[in-house]
């Protein structure tokens, strides 16, 4: 066994389905059977075979809704490779989208654990040949590099949440043989294994470092994160990776700050918001200009130990997005308020960032924060420029903020006054009068 976590997952997957196709056979539903001739005997003998292939396919809706599928299909995504399997197995129409070859591949391999069978018992031998068949096909000439860090900070409801490229989030207790301290650094007494941000890709000479590459795709999971919902997440400063099944090895992340708030708790129902999101902020990312290097303070204000020390890194990132003329123009408070609150508010906003600008001052005197609202105001601040940031990356906004402020801080026009009537015309009066 190359993969303890997909052999874990499919097992499951294959027990469960049993119990559910043994259910449909006994509310009523028929395997279909078709005639065979018998090889190797000189009188020709007939036998039905049951279409066991055949009844699994109409049973992929109900299957698709069981609890051990999302699990299963999203460990073969992230391994990657299915067209072999596929292949190998003679399928026709080869899927383009991953979610659909990896549900091709569990299609098969369910008729491979119960070939021409009529009862659904799940034996050990018959289960070992068809996982064999799949880790063969999926593993045969490559080398899979597995690397895994602690996401602090996150809390998932399903097992794993699949990102794509091989990137998915786990949690903890859903994969087998992860070192301890992986699962457990930071937790606490009584905790829960920490959240663990997952890549597995394949090596091939001359690629990058499999751990330079998990690198910066976590950190970009950390910074699609933290503007997808306000919380204090983390990475941990250590990795672990290994090649294949061999032993873990650590490796050094860097630091990204610690958590702080509340953890975040990602439902069921809000994996597909999130996937999506993480992906839209991969492909939309700046890797240079004004939004970049916003987006770049913003991350450094994330991971300040403290809000009210993220103060100065956040005020640069809006600075940079709605006040390219300098400070000493003024103009930062009316812009973020024009865009971030209704006209009414507008003054009230304008008034609080004018006092995070001055709480600033104190901020590089290295005096503590004048009044006990000073951590509460940084983090208003900080989810205005998050929402400046995200809005302008999945396009709701656009990326010249000062022109959209200005316009919205623009006086109305007034009216023109109605074109005076032609000379010689009448006016209403004088047709009264005309008519008396």
């Amino acid at each position: 066994m190359r993969n303890s976590h997909l052999h874990q997952t499919l097992r499951a997957f294959a027990e469960e389905s049993a119990l559910q196709l043994a259910a449909q056979l006994a509310d009523g539903a028929e395997i279909p059977f078709e005639l065979t001739e018998s090889q190797g005997s000189r009188a020709a003998l007939y036998c039905y075979r049951p279409c066991t292939d055949e009844f699994i396919r109409s049973q992929v809706g109900i299957l698709g809704r069981l609890q051990s599928y999302r699990p299963a299909a999203q460990a073969l995504e992230r391994l990657g490779g299915l067209e072999a399997y596929l292949r190998l197995r003679g399928e026709r129409r080869m899927p383009t989208q991953a979610p659909e070859r990896a549900d091709a591949v569990l299609r098969i391999f369910l008729g491979r654990v119960f070939p021409d069978t009529t009862d659904f018992e799940l034996s050990a031998e018959r289960f070992d040949r068809a996982y064999r068949e799949v880790e063969d096909a999926l593993f045969t000439g490559r080398k899979l590099t597995t690397t895994l860090a602690p996401m602090l900070g996150l809390e998932l409801q399903a097992p794993e949440v699949a990102i794509g490229e091989g990137l998915a989030l786990v949690r903890g207790d859903a994969i087998e043989e992860a070192p301890d301290d992986a699962l457990w650094m930071g937790a606490g007494e009584g905790g829960r294994p920490n959240t663990l941000a997952v890549l597995t890709v394949e090596s091939r000479p001359g690629d990058l470092v499999p751990v330079s590459r998990a690198r910066i795709r976590f950190r970009r999971l950390l910074t699609a994160l933290r503007l997808f919902e306000g919380g204090g997440f983390a990475l941990g400063p250590a990795a672990w990776t290994r090649v294949d099944a061999g032993p873990w090895r650590l490796a050094a992340l860097g630091g990204t700050g610690r958590p702080r708030g509340a953890t975040l708790r990602i439902a069921a129902a809000e994996e597909d918001e999130l996937r999506a999101f993480v992906n839209l902020v991969a492909r939309r990312r700046p890797s240079s200009g004004e939004l970049a290097w916003a987006l770049g303070r913003y991350d450094m204000g994330c991971e300040r130990l403290a809000p009210f020390d993220a103060l100065t890194d956040h005020l640069l990132a809006l600075r940079a997005l709605l006040e390219p003329e300098g400070p000493a123009s003024g103009r930062l408070a009316q812009r973020l308020a024009a865009i971030c609150a209704v006209p009414e508010e507008r003054g009230l906003l304008a008034e609080r960032v004018a006092h995070a600008i001055s709480l600033e001052r104190a901020v590089v005197a290295g005096l503590a924060p004048a009044g006990p609202n000073a951590d509460a105001l940084a983090d208003e601040l900080s989810d205005h420029l998050r929402a400046l940031l995200r809005d302008v990356l999945c396009g709701h906004l656009d990326h010249d903020l000062c022109v959209l402020a200005d316009e919205l801080l623009a006086p109305a026009e007034p009216e023109p006054p109605p074109p005076a009537p032609p000379v010689g015309a009448a006016s209403p009066g004088d047709d009264a009068v005309i008519s008396a």
